[in-house]
């Protein structure tokens, strides 16, 4: 699909840009790089973050691909294309992985011919819709994904968005409508490991801009995979969900938490 100019403002911040901006991507402007080096400046540790969530993701579905089975995920809240996207990944290890796509963000809505591509044995698609709306988001998805088979629920980094918690009502409505033997792949940002600067960063962002976000605690994270049957080692850090081997001491912890968890 062509890029709409039209719908993308330059001058103002944007949350997915700044992410990006994060992951070493190019898809910002001089306003996102400004918003991000304040953020980065309140709190150092996000760029940690930033990468760790990544490396969780690629983890998690090389899991899912190669031990598990799974061959449709369900990544909601995906954000702009960087490195390692979901159906890279997954493609990679079978290629015959079905992945849907889903945001309401017209920034990302316009950059969604960069994830529509897919080995010829599998397909990707793109939702446009928006996490509170668990209804749209799955009959979108049922054009691509067979519902009558395991399906993996990323959601990264998406549901602190919701700042309330109607939050957890939409991950169990999502949750509840994927079959026995599915997964929920979660992680979102905490105050555990580092509070004073998670606190500077949630008001730097929600001041900039006009996606607010909240954290939790892990706690409060743990909730929403009650239910669920929770895979080693539980909800931890996501630099520590199943690091790679690099000698006898963890990973640092950051302040993403996160876990997989199969629908029995």
């Amino acid at each position: 699909m062509p890029l709409d100019a039209s719908l993308i403002n330059s001058n103002v911040p944007h949350s997915a840009r700044i992410w990006n901006y994060w992951l070493g991507g190019k898809d910002c402007y001089e306003v996102d790089r400004q918003v991000g080096d304040q953020i980065v400046e309140a709190n150092p540790h996000i760029l940690d973050i930033a990468r760790a969530q990544r490396a969780f993701l690629v983890r998690a579905v090389e899991y899912l691909v190669g031990q598990a089975g799974i061959r449709q995920f369900l990544d909601v809240g995906t954000g702009l294309p960087t490195a390692d996207n979901t159906h890279e990944v997954a493609q990679r290890a079978a290629p015959e992985s079905r992945i849907v796509y889903v945001d309401h963000d017209p920034i990302v809505l316009t950059h969604a011919e960069a994830l529509l591509t897919s080995t010829p044995v599998g397909r990707t698609d793109y939702i446009d819709a928006d996490m509170r709306d668990p209804v749209g988001i799955l009959e979108g998805a049922a054009k691509t994904l067979d519902f009558t088979q395991p399906v993996a629920l990323m959601l990264l980094g998406i549901a602190a968005h919701v700042t309330d918690d109607s939050a957890y009502d939409i991950v169990g409505r999502l949750v509840d409508s994927l079959p026995s033997g599915s997964y929920l792949v979660f992680c979102d940002s905490t105050e555990a490991i580092h509070p004073e600067q998670q606190r500077a960063m949630i008001k730097q962002w929600n001041e900039a801009s006009g996606n607010p976000r909240v954290n939790r605690s892990p706690e409060a994270l743990a909730r929403f995979f009650e239910g669920l049957a929770l895979l080693d080692p539980g909800l931890v850090s996501v630099s520590r969900w199943r690091p790679e081997p690099t000698g006898s001491e963890l990973p640092s912890e950051v302040d993403s938490f996160g876990g997989v968890a199969r629908k029995p």
